[in-house]
């Protein structure tokens, strides 16, 4: 996953925070649980994201103080 599909999920979220709320249906549990469990997948993806630079940053590390 790449920073493009993050930012895409994010705007799908926004999109729907939106239209939910044009059409009052923010109140229901099924939104309420769709959107809780977007927010959450983008969490989670943004988390895998900074490790995956972190791991990259201390290999990257590691090989510079190779002979």
């Amino acid at each position: 996953m790449n920073n493009r599909s993050i930012l895409l999920a994010t705007a799908l979220l926004v999109t729907f925070f939106f239209l939910g709320g044009l059409l009052d249906i923010l109140n229901h549990f099924i939104s309420k649980m769709i959107l809780f469990a977007g927010f959450v997948t983008l969490i989670v993806f943004v988390i895998i994201e900074k490790s995956k630079d972190i791991v990259d940053e201390h290999d990257d590390t590691n090989k510079k103080n190779l002979p």
